[in-house]
């Protein structure tokens, strides 16, 4: 198991300790850029919002652009399941001539 360390992370107008392994310390840095770009962005289309709201926005983005890509990984996953079974008929096909 790797060690936790900790590290400071800025997310709206708030600072929070919490602690990561070394390998996931850069995704998490960077998943927070993220959060807060979407901050800013948020904050340019809707102004006069406190930051409760603009975060609230930014989850509420973040889940569904996960649904989504669960979504998509799903239908690739089907779309390869069908073509193994396709190509297996093709190889029958193909011994049986």
């Amino acid at each position: 198991m790797s060690e936790l360390i900790a590290a400071t992370v800025v997310i709206g107008d708030r600072s929070y300790r919490i602690k990561v392994t070394r390998e996931d310390e850069e995704t998490v840095r960077k998943t927070v850029k993220i959060i807060n770009d979407k901050i800013i962005e948020f904050k340019t289309q809707f102004a006069g919002k406190d930051m409760q709201d603009y975060i609230a926005m930014v989850l509420l983005w973040f889940a569904t652009d996960q649904a989504a890509k669960m979504k998509a990984g799903y239908e690739t996953e089907a779309i390869n399941d069908q073509l193994v079974v396709l190509e297996k008929l093709l190889d029958t096909h193909m011994q049986d001539k």
